[in-house]
């Protein structure tokens, strides 16, 4: 995994975007515009951190490298040297997949 250069504020996560295998059924070819979007993503960087109403900063449930799901239309779509990433709260995490 190459360094990027981005480093998301606050509470946000980058994460890059893991693309489903494509799937031809009976011959037929979904174009890119007909597919959902991914959910599955990894962990690149993560934020600054938030703070409590105390000034205590909440941890983040994720660390990089992690694999995650996000929420279908959450974030904001990057592009940084050729590549697509996400950057999106911590809340539009829905969950890490761990592997078995």
């Amino acid at each position: 995994m190459s360094k990027v250069n981005i480093k998301p504020l606050g509470d946000r996560v980058l994460v890059e975007e893991i693309e489903e295998k494509e799937q031809i059924k009976g011959g037929i070819v979904i174009p890119d515009s007909a597919k959902e979007k991914p959910q599955e993503a990894k962990v690149i960087a993560l934020g600054t951190g938030k703070l409590d109403e105390k000034g205590n900063k909440i941890l983040f449930d994720v660390k990089v490298g992690d694999t995650v799901l996000t929420s279908k239309y959450g974030g904001t779509e990057v592009k940084y040297n050729d590549k697509d990433y996400k950057i999106l709260s911590q809340s539009d995490i829905l969950a890490v997949i761990e592997s078995k």
